[in-house]
């Protein structure tokens, strides 16, 4: 049987000396994307989007709730109108939801639709169906939810409707904001008061906007709490939402400019909730010369212009008070810890280990192939850093592994091929054209 398609990354080191340089912006935050969709979904009235992430995972979120019976215009350029149903106007679909690679969307969406009066699937790739999914399906059971997933506890997941749902008191074995996120929404449609505790901050994209959209929501500390919809809880009054710059994607480039000398790299309109600036606290700490400027809000979020320049980096004991606010990032910061001076050890992210791949394995593996010491250890890594190599790299069909090893060829000595990079797409549509306008010597082909 054929094989399909391998989308490759050739990148060559940088002959020109010149680093990383200009004004660019990357596409729009991927998380807040995922959650306009679905509140503008089940909203009163209509919403207006702009800057909507036209990635495939956030993609399959719009695409389900087409089905579920929502009116949907776009996206065009980013720009998404909703006409909302209201919380209880969603329609059963004419067969199982796909949600291709994209785990917030399958997480989430099972908390929001564990209280309709219907039946639902939700299904995804070989990825999503290999991740851990009864994080979330096992407290909604204690809510009441009636939820098959497989003996694994993997999708696909089967959402049987059930009499109600019962608001709960739950504190979060691990920092999640899925888990959050999708009880939460499962505590709009529950009877009572639905309350979250977290072990460490998570990004905080779903409270802000649920208030944003006129839904009461009382945080205190690690606490955050909701009524239900049929309790007096309230309901989502649609309105306009800015979508910034994803700071994930803005990730890959803040440790680009980083490393490579002679850069100077100013991201626009970036995201700077304070529940997602792990990379930037951590970029710091080792050295990174980061300035945040033009700093305003949008739809309740906080963001701002990010000028970075190179910097000799320095390894460090990452903070295991940065770890949830950085979990995303740490693909790309692996690159930086390999060309810092010293080494940098991280701790208490077995998180990464069941992410699109495992990123700690992943990452290890393609650092030693490019002659870094990279010692993986069951919550984290230790890295040492030197002097990159070349060598060719499986990203394993991760996205984060592809973009972060494509940046690793500012400093390699002879060129890094990357294989496995067609997800790209899922949260960064136009990578390698943006990176190549900044400066990094990358191919993309179809082999």
């Amino acid at each position: 049987m054929a094989l399909p398609p391998d989308l490759r990354f050739l990148v060559r080191p940088d002959a020109a000396g010149g680093g990383l340089r200009g004004r660019l912006r990357v596409p729009g935050d991927k998380s807040i994307s995922h959650r306009a969709i679905m509140l503008g979904a089940i909203a009163e009235g209509d919403t207006h989007i702009e800057g909507f992430l036209e990635g495939a995972d956030a993609l399959a979120t719009l695409r389900a709730f087409r089905r579920l019976g929502v009116a949907i215009e776009g996206p065009d350029a980013g720009r998404v109108l909703i006409h909302g149903v209201g919380l209880r106007g969603l329609r059963a679909p004419d067969g199982p939801l796909e949600m291709g690679n994209s785990g917030t969307s399958m997480r989430l969406l099972a908390g929001l639709l564990a209280g309709q009066c219907f039946a639902t699937a939700l299904t995804g790739d070989d990825s999503l169906s290999r991740r851990p999914m009864r994080r979330v399906t096992e407290p909604l059971a204690l809510m009441g939810a009636h939820i098959e997933a497989s003996a694994t506890g993997t999708a696909p997941l089967h959402i049987h409707p059930v009499a109600g749902l019962t608001g709960l008191d739950y504190r979060l074995p691990v920092a999640s904001a899925q888990v959050k996120s999708s009880l939460l929404l499962a505590g709009l449609y529950a009877a009572g008061e639905t309350c979250i505790t977290e072990p460490a901050p998570t990004r905080d994209h779903t409270e802000l906007m649920l208030a944003g959209f006129g839904y009461p929501v009382c945080r205190q500390g690690p606490r955050v709490c909701l009524t239900g919809s049929g309790s007096g809880g309230g309901r989502l009054i649609g309105g306009r939402l800015q979508v910034p710059a994803d700071i994930s994607s803005a990730a890959f480039f803040l440790v680009g400019a980083s490393i490579a000398p002679g850069s100077d790299l100013t991201l626009t309109g970036v995201g700077i909730n304070p529940t997602r600036l792990g990379v930037i606290n951590i970029l710091r700490a080792m050295g990174a010369d980061i300035e945040l400027s033009g700093e305003r809000t949008a739809a309740g979020e906080p963001l701002a212009d990010l000028r970075v320049r190179a910097a000799p980096l320095r390894g460090i004991a990452i903070p295991v008070d940065q770890v949830p606010l950085a979990i995303d990032e740490f693909p790309a910061l692996f690159i930086a810890a390999a060309c810092a001076a010293g080494e940098t050890v991280l701790t208490g992210a077995e998180e990464l280990r069941v992410k699109e791949s495992d990123r700690i394995a992943v990452m290890a593996a393609g650092l030693a192939t490019l002659g870094i010491a990279a010692e993986p250890r069951p919550d984290g890594i230790r890295i040492v850093g030197g002097a990159i190599g070349s060598g060719t790299i499986a990203a394993h069909g991760d996205h984060r592994i592809a973009m972060s090893f494509a940046m690793a060829g500012l400093r390699a000595a002879g060129p890094i091929e990357i294989h496995d990079c067609a997800n790209v797409e899922t949260s960064f549509p136009g990578f390698a054209r943006l990176a190549a306008a900044a400066g990094l010597a990358i191919e993309e082909s179809w082999v």
